[in-house]
């Protein structure tokens, strides 16, 4: 993974070479030219206040953004778009919407012909810049901040989730001899993780390790496959571990282990993804993915969807994973919006674990939010 993690680096460093490119930010003003943000936003029927909420608001409590089901209504372009999507795995229940959207015909309907490309991110990025692919429903992670240092055109322009308060997606430790939870200190223990130091999950990952004497510079990794991060916990390869849905669920009956803390409540670390195609050259297009994707979650994810069996069934079929796994783990809160300053944040745990340096990119450099507003038609 570190090795991976590097070559983005090159080939990032390679495309600017080739292209002969600067960085159209120099002297960055703190303002954003995305094309989006001078546009006309309209009135949206079905989508009132509670389709917005103001980005400022990091209350773990705080209601989603909704509008009514099936709102915002479909907008067709006037010819056909295909646009490709890169995706780290079709099987994880945050590309739900996604996966929900295409089958149900929600990006059909507005004259866009997506495709779901399985590409993890190093792998998307270059192309993302490059124009080869229009959007990643990924995360603003280090080798994208990295990459919008030196010269890429790349914002995060929409969330995908935040966790509901019941899930123990997170760090979790195996407790020594007499070791209360309270009382664990990560200092020099080594976690086994398939997500390397430049993922967003650096940001909880460092809250967590600071509340038990711990920090991303003070612990070892173990790099380690999907399937192999739970075993190695249990047979005392590593120490702790970074356990997602539905792994946790393993070991959460069981006194031996701790939970220590998951993603923030509220603040949606990841979701969609947009290169120059959509921000600039085509923004009718960029805004109408936008528009499919927030009406598929007003229709079918607006809130506990696995309280429907039936959605349950269809939605297990749908990602190709066993309908009790999925049943396993509380609904995941799918939300569009981006909390501010997040990203602000995120830089900061990736200068903290050593991969990133300089100064944190400013907020314009690395979000838009124009495109899902004017999707809702909320007006700033």
């Amino acid at each position: 993974m570190r090795r991976r993690a590097y070559g983005v680096v090159v080939v990032v460093a390679a495309l600017l070479g080739s292209a002969g490119c600067s960085s159209k930010y120099s002297g960055d003003s703190g303002t954003s030219d995305t094309a989006a943000g001078n546009r006309a936003v309209k009135p949206v029927e079905g989508c009132g206040e509670s389709s917005w909420t103001d980005p400022a608001d990091l209350s773990p409590t705080r209601v989603p953004a909704r509008c009514q089901p099936l709102a915002p209504g479909a907008q067709p372009l006037p010819k056909t778009r295909k646009v490709t999507i890169a995706t780290g795995t079709l099987s994880a229940e945050y590309v739900a919407p996604l996966e929900v959207a295409l089958d149900k015909g929600e990006f059909k309907k507005e004259g866009l012909d997506v495709t779901l490309k399985v590409l993890p991110t190093p792998d998307a990025l270059p192309l993302l810049a490059k124009g080869d692919i229009d959007a990643m429903w990924a995360a603003p992670e280090a080798a994208v901040m990295n990459g919008v240092k030196g010269g890429f055109d790349i914002k995060w322009v929409a969330g995908n989730f935040s966790p509901d308060p019941k899930s123990k997606s997170g760090l979790w430790v195996k407790l020594k001899n007499g070791e209360a939870a309270a009382d664990v200190r990560m200092a020099g223990r080594r976690m086994g993780t398939m997500i390397g130091k430049g993922s967003v999950i650096a940001y909880p990952m460092e809250k967590a390790l600071a509340t038990h004497g711990g920090g991303l510079d003070k612990i070892q990794y173990q790099q380690l496959g999907s399937a192999d991060v739970l075993t190695a916990l249990q047979n005392g390869g590593v120490d702790s571990a970074w356990l997602l849905d539905p792994v946790w669920r393993k070991v959460d009956d069981n006194p031996a282990y701790a939970f220590l803390g998951g993603q923030p409540l509220g603040e949606p670390l990841g979701g969609m993804l947009y290169g120059r195609s959509l921000l600039h050259d085509d923004v009718d297009a960029g805004v109408a993915l936008l528009r499919a994707y927030i009406r598929t979650v007003d229709t079918y994810f607006a809130g506990d969807y696995k309280r429907d069996a039936s959605f349950v069934t269809y939605l297990a079929k749908l990602l190709k994973i066993d309908a009790s796994v999925l049943k396993s783990t509380p609904s995941l809160t799918m939300d569009w919006e981006i909390r501010a300053g997040t990203t602000t944040r995120l830089q900061s745990a990736y200068k903290a674990a050593g991969v990133s340096k300089g100064a944190a990119l400013p907020e314009s450099r690395t979000v838009d939010r124009s495109l899902y507003e004017e999707a809702v038609g909320h007006q700033p």
